[in-house]
């Protein structure tokens, strides 16, 4: 046997085993889309598989009345509405630093709108919620971006670039399915299937198809429905994926005998890669290039626990309660009659029913038909249906105060009110801190990696101020700090209503001023781009124009360029940002030749702004 194909029987048999292991719980996810999807009537049985419930008879009530697609719905948005935007802390505290860290910020900026990551978000969080697990996959792909050059044979070379993918729980198997966190695991196998062909154009290797099961979403008939009438639902179908094969990607973590950790990729029975981890993407070195996100905890467990799983025998006591309630009315309604034998026309009576205005003809001498009685609906029908409608907001988390009765919260005060609407977020306080984790994670892994691969300067492109674009270009070199924070550290709980309220309050307390009822240019600034109006000053000052045309001249210094004062040089505003700077970076990378022309340079905005006041004096005085 060759070392390649005992690699290949290698991994295979490893996948089947990490397969076997974790089948309970990838029955219990297809068991949570299917009844997301509204095929309530599925079950697992005893020897693992799906199975659906059929009508026991025609008469009978089998509809669904799905609470379980707006409850996830519901905590995706709160979910997606709860994050921030992230920012990159500085290195140190020298100019050279902060400026460092805005451009990571404006680089994760132009990621996400390049990838909408908002949408990959949103598809990862649906994922989390309904199977309690997903994870981001972040890779390198070397034929996106920019055409640098062509190679020998024609084909473009290109700079590449980051790409994010939602990956779902069914394609991850760690070899631990007890440990908790990702970074406890030893290896990951990702199987997911992939077309032929595009094996052959990324690895180069010609394999053979193979019969692959997939999912995707069917519609049915003549499951649910009630009396005469048949409902279309959709569910979780197994289809067979032709011209594809399994690809297996095993990643393992660095070891003293494999320093750089070690992947390898097979497919049918080729070997595709067999090496080290390709990305330098944690702090100590190379490591997994996935990020989890969970719904909720389980502890002992890789995967988390979906809160579909909680709410799935509620949705079925409930659908329970509602069809026998359903049935009643039928009985009511169309009534169900006795009849002695042979003293009516049954198969006319059946036909027909009882139509308003109909005659009815009986033998003489036997019984008259009678209609009977149906017994008073029992009260306790409508108790248990209010008791499983509160228990779908007690297990879920979800219960928003717009879809009870107004009138109960109609003499609450304003703090009460934002009392229970805070309650309310904090019940998704666990999903919403690991997707927050997740989000910074990969931050993290965007910045790492353009760091290892962005050999090249690189052009950026951003919306700025006053309808500008901010274009400069940059290379791995710049980015020198991965420290992602968020902007916030509370904003499941704190809307942008109350953080405006909050401001205006510490406006009218006098706490944001610097004199006795002013407002220095920079906090008004800061002011109205919190309450959402910092386009009007913008629009109607030019400071913010004067602090970055001084950072500009900084900038020029450090790369011993000419810098000249113009004569719409706000003085006061330069002194100010040529000072910080020389200050920041007195010790560090100024030679003596950059800091005399800044210093030289401060002195005459100096004797200019000493001019301009005492012209302006002058004036005064005259006037």
């Amino acid at each position: 046997m060759t070392k390649t194909k005992s690699i290949v029987e290698e991994v295979q048999a490893d996948y089947n085993a990490r397969r076997l292991a974790r089948l309970s719980q990838e029955m219990q996810w297809q068991l949570n889309i299917n009844f997301m999807m509204g095929n309530q009537y599925s079950y697992i049985t005893s020897n693992g598989a799906l199975r659906e419930d059929e009508k026991q008879y025609f008469w009978q009530e089998k509809e669904v009345f799905n609470h379980i697609a707006p409850i996830v719905e519901t905590r995706i948005s709160k979910i997606s509405s709860a994050m921030p935007n992230v920012t990159v802390v500085p290195a140190s505290t020298d100019e050279a630093d902060i400026e460092s860290a805005k451009l990571s910020k404006d680089i994760l900026d132009s990621v996400s709108n390049r990838l909408n990551l908002t949408n990959i978000q949103k598809t990862a969080s649906t994922w989390s919620e309904i199977c309690g697990t997903c994870f981001y996959k972040i890779v390198w792909n070397s034929s996106s971006g920019k055409m640098v050059a062509k190679d020998e044979s024609g084909n473009d070379i290109r700079e590449g670039d980051v790409e994010v993918q939602v990956v779902s729980p069914f394609e991850i198997f760690p070899d631990n399915l007890s440990t908790e966190n990702i970074e406890d695991v030893n290896s990951i196998i990702q199987a997911h299937a992939v077309d032929i062909n595009e094996i052959k154009r990324v690895w180069g290797k010609l394999v053979e198809a193979e019969d692959i099961n997939a999912f995707t979403l069917d519609s049915n008939i003549g499951n649910l429905g009630g009396l005469g009438y048949n409902a279309h639902i959709n569910k979780v179908a197994n289809v067979k994926l032709s011209h594809h094969c399994v690809v297996l990607e095993r990643y393992n973590r660095p070891t003293k005998e494999c320093p750089n950790g070690r992947l390898t990729i097979v497919a049918g029975d080729k070997l595709l890669y067999d090496g080290e981890l390709p990305y330098l993407n944690d702090s100590n070195g190379r490591t997994f290039p996935f990020v989890k996100q969970i719904s909720n905890y389980m502890p002992g467990s890789f995967f988390g626990i979906s809160v579909v799983d909680r709410l799935i025998p509620i949705q079925r006591a409930y659908n329970a309660v509602r069809n026998r309630k359903h049935e009643y009315f039928n009985r009511a309604v169309m009534n169900v009659l006795a009849v002695e034998d042979g003293s009516v026309d049954t198969d006319s009576l059946e036909l027909e029913g009882l139509s308003p205005g109909k005659v009815l003809v009986y033998r003489q001498g036997s019984h008259i038909p009678e209609v009977v009685q149906n017994p008073a609906i029992n009260l306790n029908f409508e108790a248990e249906e209010e008791r499983l409608l509160g228990e779908f907001k007690t297990v879920s988390g979800v219960s928003d105060m717009m879809t009870d009765s107004y009138s109960q919260y109609t003499n609450m005060s304003g703090v009460a009110l934002q009392l229970l609407a805070e309650q309310d977020q904090t019940r998704l306080a666990t999903a919403i801190d690991s997707t927050k984790q997740a989000i910074t994670t990969m931050a993290k892994y965007i910045l790492r990696m353009y760091k290892q691969f962005a050999v090249l300067p690189r052009l950026i492109k951003l919306s700025g101020d006053n309808g500008t674009v901010k274009m400069y270009y940059w290379d791995q070199n710049e980015i020198t700090s991965d420290d992602v924070v968020f902007d916030a550290s509370n904003e499941a709980t704190e809307s942008l209503g109350t953080r405006r309220t909050m401001l205006l309050d510490l406006i009218k307390q006098g706490l944001m001023y610097d004199k006795p009822g002013e407002f220095s240019h920079s906090m008004r600034k800061k002011c109205l781009d919190l309450l959402g109006f910092g386009m009007w000053e913008d629009t109607v000052d030019v400071n913010s124009l004067q602090i970055n045309h001084a950072k500009e001249e900084n900038i020029l210094v450090t790369k011993n360029k000419q810098i000249e004062i113009l004569p719409i040089d706000d003085h006061q505003i330069h002194i100010d940002e040529h000072t910080a700077f020389v200050l920041s970076e007195l010790n560090n990378k100024l030679s003596k030749q950059q800091l005399s022309t800044l210093l030289v340079h401060i002195e005459q905005h100096k004797k200019l702004l000493k001019q301009q006041n005492e012209s302006t004096l002058v004036e005064e005085k005259g006037e």
